[in-house]
This record gives C-alpha cells, sequence and structure tokens, in this order.
C-alpha cells in the first residue's frame, strides 16, 4: 500500500503537506491562531450559520427549508430556486421571500466571531453561500465578502436588453407590498441578485478564489454540507499543508473512498491514519466558535460584542417603531405613540 500511495502521489503530484498542527484538535487549532504563523484565515460559510438566528437551512430532514416547500405547490422542492421556473411562476419565490425577507433576524455569534477575526486583522475573506446578508449586519464589508450565491443586496431586471439595477430598499417595497416586482423602464421581473440554478455564479468569485486560497493559513469550514458545487470545491484550493477546521452538527466534505484509501485528494481527511490537517469539531455554529474563542482567550470579549450588537438592533428597531406608529397616527389624526419597550 505505501508503495502504490508513493507512486501515485508522484504520478499525480498529489503528496501530502507538512504537518502544522501539533495536534488535530480545537485546541491545536487555537494554539496555531495564537502563533506568528497564521495570519490569513478564510471562512467558508453555510446556511448552518444562521439556523440559530431562526433562518431554516436547505437540508436538514423535517426542519430543512426544502422540507417545508408543500404550501407553495412546486413541482419539486429545488424549482422554487430554479431560473426558468421563476421566469414563469415568481410568485412562490416572492412568497417565501417575504417570510425570510433580511432585515428580520440578527446576526449570531458565529458571524461576530467572524468580525472578531476580521478586527484581529486575521480574516483574509469570508466565503458565503449565503443570501441573508447576515454578514454584512455583523460588520463584514464587501471586500470582506465573498457572496458566492449572490445577495439581497442589490436586484436587477432580468432583461438581458435591459438589466436595470435596483436597490434593497426598492426590492423590500415591492416585496412586503405582495406585487409580483417589474422593471419601471421595460416590465419584465425584476429578481435580487442571488444566484438561482441555471446561473453563473458572481465573475468576482473566481477571479478571488484564485488570489486567496494558495495564500490561506487555515480555512475554517462553517454551517455547510458542501455537497454544491463549485462551492464545495474551494477546500480543495488551499495548499496541501494548510489545516482545515469543520465545525458543524456532522461531519461532510470526505474524501472518496479511492482517494482517501491513497491519503490524499482535496476532499477532508478526519480519520484515517494519514490524517494530518484536518479537525471536526462536532457541534452547533454557535457552540463551535465560542469554544474556539474561550480556547483563544476572546470568549469574554466575544459575549459583550454579541450583547452590544444586538442591543444596537433593537434599539434601532424600537426607533423604525416610533417612527412607524407616529406616521400612522400623524395620518389618522390620533395622538403619537411610542413603541412598548417593556417586553
Amino acid at each position: 500500500m505505501d508503495f502504490l500511495r508513493s507512486l501515485f502521489s508522484r504520478t499525480l503530484g498529489l503528496s501530502p503537506g507538512e504537518k502544522v498542527l501539533d495536534e488535530l484538535t480545537l485546541d491545536g487549532v487555537a494554539r496555531y491562531i495564537l502563533s506568528d504563523k497564521c495570519k490569513n484565515i478564510i471562512c467558508m460559510v453555510g446556511a448552518g450559520i444562521s439556523t440559530s438566528a431562526g433562518i431554516p437551512d436547505f437540508r436538514s430532514p423535517g426542519t430543512g427549508l426544502y422540507a417545508n416547500l408543500q404550501k407553495y405547490n412546486l413541482p419539486y422542492p429545488e424549482a422554487i430556486f430554479q431560473i426558468d421556473y421563476f421566469k414563469k411562476h415568481p410568485e412562490p419565490f416572492f412568497a417565501l421571500a417575504r417570510e425570510l425577507y433580511p432585515g428580520q433576524f440578527k446576526p449570531t455569534v458565529c458571524h461576530y466571531f467572524m468580525k472578531m477575526l476580521k478586527d484581529k486583522g486575521l480574516l483574509s475573506r469570508c466565503y458565503s453561500q449565503n443570501i441573508d446578508t447576515l454578514e454584512r449586519v455583523a460588520g463584514l464589508e464587501g471586500e470582506d465578502l465573498i457572496e458566492a450565491h449572490g445577495t439581497f443586496h442589490t436586484s436587477h431586471c432580468v432583461s438581458f436588453l435591459c438589466r436595470k439595477e435596483y436597490s434593497m430598499d426598492w426590492m423590500k417595497d415591492q416585496i412586503f407590498s405582495e406585487d409580483i416586482p417589474k422593471c419601471d423602464s421595460c416590465g419584465s421581473l425584476v429578481k435580487p441578485d442571488i444566484v438561482f440554478f441555471g446561473e453563473n455564479l458572481p465573475a468576482r468569485f473566481f477571479t478571488s478564489m484564485k488570489m486567496d486560497f494558495p495564500r490561506c493559513d487555515l480555512l475554517i469550514i462553517l454551517g455547510t454540507s458542501l455537497q454544491v458545487q463549485p462551492f464545495a470545491s474551494l477546500v480543495s484550493r488551499v495548499s496541501n499543508s494548510c489545516p482545515r477546521l469543520l465545525i458543524n452538527m456532522e461531519k461532510t466534505g470526505q474524501s472518496e473512498f479511492g482517494m482517501g484509501l491513497f491519503a490524499f485528494g482535496g476532499g477532508m481527511d478526519f480519520d484515517s491514519d494519514k490524517a494530518y490537517r484536518d479537525v471536526a469539531h462536532l457541534s452547533s455554529c454557535d457552540d463551535g466558535c465560542m469554544a474556539l474563542a474561550e480556547l483563544l482567550g476572546w470568549k469574554a470579549e466575544l459575549e459583550e460584542m454579541v450583547k452590544r450588537e444586538h442591543a444596537l438592533i433593537d434599539s434601532k428597531d424600537d426607533k423604525k417603531k416610533d417612527k412607524e406608529a407616529n406616521q400612522s397616527s400623524r395620518s389618522t389624526g390620533a395622538e403619537p405613540v411610542k413603541a412598548d419597550k417593556t417586553e
């Protein structure tokens, strides 16, 4: 077996890299982050980082989004994000958008952990599959983010001859008025800039990954099943020596049998006798990030950040409620009111 492994490695150029972590545990990852060797961290995140905010993931049996779309009478669950189906039947998507629209949820511990990595100068980039914009709400900016599957931040007319751009506020008004958004220039549908099945990923995804991943010192994978390509293949873009930490409810992204047998390939290898860089911490994303923060000596700082930022969001919501209530009062001639803050 060693002879075959060596032969395949030399032939295909897939030799294992240097072992960087002193042990394949969360403690080992924490010690590495605190060393002067770890300066460029990339986070790859999926729907699992937002479930504690109240947003369902896609594939969890019983609770996932795809398991609860019966009311939309779809031919199959994924059709709600199929571009061809959307152009013919946009109603189910916009009905779902009203339920899940950004601005109704608060970032999670996991989102703020990534903000902390940024503040400490360690976050190279966050590659996100999510369209909920909670990374932005938590304080990551456009340059920090690759929103691989697009975003609600902007919208465009679907007509190739028009492509007029619309703001997030415009789209929100359309969605919550229960109108199907139509372009005021050509009358075609207007769609948020999220990537549907059958559409290309943003060009920035491909240009940035070529620059970011070769210089990555640590890849942290959070709350994703690693089933959707080409996003899932990013785990193989780092160098053979780069440690990879998975924080998820179950192991995922593991090597196919043949590749794992010979201890090479881009898939994750947590359990074989040849494992040398991949660590799986099985927990919720919030619990895993808080556990890592504690090992790094950042727990109190992270807890304070979450408390402070959530209070700011609540305060903004209260002011918005007061404004809306007073506008309503002026239109009806009633006395101005203040939103109830006693709950």
